[in-house]
């Protein structure tokens, strides 16, 4: 019975527990502690100090060379190649193949979970441990102190500018933890979420008109804008999940002006 529970347990994977951002809100969060950096559209990934996981707990089968060098203690980052770039980031680092693209990938590291210090103390460890082991793979994302909300908005409109999808504030003064924080915050023009697909609305010439989509609450909605022609063609099939950006929620909790991106691939 024992061996049964056990091998049943191997089977699933279960999330890494790892900070997650709040939206920030100007009017009631105080940033005066804050570093702000760029927030990279790229695949989520944990550093074990072993192997990449995803932040679901999946294992990412990165090449042996792309991590051969990594350091022995845990990291948090993002897999990225560049901005607009997020579908061939995503079909390179979640194929258990070995894809050449991966030498286009970079790890950029935001957090070095479970370091003693605060943040920019957990920020220096890594960037010592890289001055005696050098890795083309590992960057650490450029962090800036905030001195006012003016400079934030003149730094979120340069990211945008570049197709940069928006800023991560970070309370600089505390030590490492994990789960939802007001101590991390993302900062948009828009928002962004997943849906599963249960329907699909076709016009009278077959192509795709709208989904019926269901957010992880339970609110239902139709998704109809953002849709090219080749998707309409050949649109996000039922029991898949999609991400969207959209503006605000109704006072019924739908998405306003809601617009598809992507399928989102399982991670």
């Amino acid at each position: 019975m024992k061996l049964i529970l056990i091998f049943i347990l191997s089977i699933y994977t279960f999330a890494i527990d790892l900070q997650k951002a709040t939206i920030y809100d100007e009017r009631k969060h105080n940033i005066n502690n804050y570093y702000m950096s760029e927030k990279l559209d790229g695949i989520r990934a944990y550093w074990s100090g072993k192997e990449l996981q995803t932040k679901n707990g999946n294992k990412i089968f990165a090449p042996l060379w792309f991590t051969q060098n990594f350091p022995p203690f845990e990291l948090d980052g993002e897999l990225f190649t560049k901005q607009n770039d997020f579908e061939n980031i995503q079909s390179t680092v979640l194929s258990q193949k070995e894809p050449i693209e991966w030498k286009n990938i970079t790890y950029n590291i935001f957090e070095i979970p479970n370091v003693k210090g605060d943040f920019k103390e957990r920020l220096d460890f890594l960037e010592n441990w890289l001055k005696d082991n050098p890795n083309k793979f590992i960057k650490i994302i450029p962090q800036k102190k905030i001195n006012s909300k003016h400079e934030l908005n003149i730094f979120l409109d340069e990211v945008l500018a570049k197709n940069g999808e928006g800023v991560i504030l970070k309370n600089y003064t505390l030590n490492y933890f994990s789960g939802r924080s007001e101590n991390v915050l993302k900062v948009k023009k828009f928002f962004d979420d997943e849906a599963e697909v249960i329907f699909q609305n076709f016009r009278k010439d077959g192509s795709l008109k709208s989904l019926k989509v269901r957010l992880k609450n339970g609110v239902e909605f139709n998704l109809g804008n953002g849709f090219s022609n080749k998707d309409r063609e050949n649109p996000p099939k039922i029991g898949s999940f999609v991400t969207f950006k959209y503006y605000d929620l109704t006072k019924n909790g739908k998405p306003k002006f809601a617009s598809f991106l992507r399928v989102r691939q399982k991670e």
